[in-house]
């Protein structure tokens, strides 16, 4: 039977939390920001820029106050919590903007930063009243982590079932061939053993691994950790891995037995806390997707990744935003999706990558909507890495991005060194969203990844100018109401 994700203590402990930063936030309110998504969606370039802009005042005509010249600044405060590490906005600024830009690293822990936002009123703005401000919390955390939020509905059985049925299909042969294998000639009902534990987690933990390569780029595969397991590496609590039913009674001394409680103490020591002391808290949310990943890899990727995000999404605490009840029981009141990397596709392509997006999340978003939340969904690039531009061939005139591939990269039997730029096609999506999940009708696209740009303007002050594509529209969406 699919457990619930809280009990009564989990509860408690939630309202507590939430009083607790009410009380802190007494006299200046403050906004906590969920960003979230699977692996290499972008969420710590998305943070950077996002902080970036509202610090040195970057172009964001799209966002209202700014547009109406009533954001008056911003500043990096301490965050409340000295337990969780800051997020770290300088080292990744950095990375992007030094001598030989590249990308910051990815998301390997949970992390936060608190920026301070100073704004007029739009009801006070002529002057009858002086400035007002609001604490903006940003929570970052492993996409990885994500994965495991579904599991705490489902049992040993449930996840076994589902796991196993996925390593099991036609196209999983090459990754879950040797992990199967071991499960075949291994009896669950035998006595249990830490050496045969061991064994089948790690053959398990490897087919994870290169399930996630670029030319299958699977999303629903949990545990979480087993991709990103930091200090819990080795222990019990990362030490399972998926069983068939037994047929018969089983002992309470036997393999499947001990893998069964290890799974329990998994989300008791590992995804319950994150639920509970993070999840549960917020009060706006983006999910970062990387679409063009999944439509490279093909409709059996697209497919994964329309269940992950619906598993996902069901997690949320969706509702309206209360004044009174968000005292002690907060709701994410406004979920934005966004489909990055828009750079990689010319401009006429962002609004059938928007309709791939939304039909993705259709059963999702309309849930979200029941109860309360507002959605909505955008392509966007928070740090544009891309130009565009026209070339003619064979007579006709082709819509290409123009950037530098990264070093590595290959296409149509060339390799990119890292210092040349290109002119790249990078074809057309489809119409009708329905043919990205088609076999017979496969998307394709000239998918590279390319260089931050190594050239940065910089404004009055001297501060970079990230260029980006809408960014503006998404921190207008999550943030934007708040400084009315």
């Amino acid at each position: 039977m699919a457990q619930s994700p809280t009990n009564v203590v989990d509860e408690i402990g939630i309202a507590l939390s939430n009083l607790a930063d009410a009380a802190g936030g007494a006299f200046t309110p403050t906004l906590r920001l969920g960003v979230t998504g699977l692996s290499r969606a972008g969420k710590t370039i998305f943070i950077t820029a996002l902080i970036h802009n509202l610090l040195t005042g970057g172009r964001l005509p799209g966002f209202a106050p700014m547009a109406e010249g009533r954001f008056i600044g911003a500043r990096l405060a301490e965050y409340p919590d000295a337990t969780i590490p800051r997020f770290a906005y300088e080292q990744h600024l950095e990375a992007l903007t030094g001598k030989e830009p590249t990308w910051p690293e990815s998301t390997r822990r949970i992390s936060q930063l608190r920026i301070t936002l100073k704004y007029q009123s739009a009801r006070w703005f002529s002057g009858m009243r002086g400035p007002s401000t609001v604490n903006l919390d940003i929570v970052d955390y492993p996409g990885e982590w994500l994965l495991d939020l579904p599991l705490l509905s489902l049992s040993f059985a449930e996840w076994s079932a589902q796991a196993l049925e996925r390593a099991r299909r036609a196209h999983s042969a090459t990754e879950a061939g040797p992990f199967l294998a071991l499960l075949d000639s291994t009896d669950p009902l035998k006595e249990a053993n830490d050496v045969d534990a061991e064994a089948l987690a790690a053959a398990f933990t490897r087919y994870l691994r290169e399930s996630r390569h670029d030319g299958r780029a699977l999303s629903t595969l949990p545990p979480g950790r087993f991709l990103l397991p930091g200090d819990l590496e080795g222990s019990p609590a990362l030490t399972f891995a998926p069983l068939p039913p037994p047929h018969q009674a089983v002992r309470h001394t036997s393999l499947y037995t001990m893998l069964e409680r290890r799974y329990e103490a998994y989300k008791d020591v590992v995804v319950k806390p994150f639920f509970r002391d993070h999840f549960a808290r917020l009060d706006r949310q983006i999910v970062l997707v990387d679409m063009l990943r999944a439509l490279n890899a093909g409709p059996e990727a697209v497919h994964d990744l329309e269940t992950a995000l619906t598993d996902v999404l069901a997690c949320f605490r969706q509702g309206d935003s209360n004044p009174f009840l968000r005292l002690i029981a907060r709701r994410i009141d406004r979920i934005l999706f966004a489909a990055t990397k828009a750079d990689h596709l010319h401009h006429t392509s962002h609004d059938r990558l928007e309709a791939i997006l939304n039909r993705l999340l259709a059963n999702a978003s309309r849930r979200a909507r029941f109860a309360g939340a507002e959605t909505r969904s955008v392509a966007l690039a928070a740090v544009r890495a891309t130009r565009e531009g026209t070339i003619r061939e064979k007579g006709e005139t082709l819509d290409v991005i123009l950037g530098t591939p990264m070093a590595g990269e290959s296409l149509d039997g060339v390799t990119y060194d890292g210092k040349t730029e290109i002119a790249l096609f990078p074809g057309d999506l489809p119409d009708d969203p329905e043919g990205v999940f088609e076999e017979d009708h496969p998307v394709e696209l000239n998918f590279l990844r390319f260089l931050p740009p190594q050239k940065l303007e910089r404004n009055a002050e001297g501060a970079y100018v990230l260029p980006h594509i809408r960014l503006d529209r998404a921190i207008d969406f999550l943030i934007g109401d708040w400084l009315k």
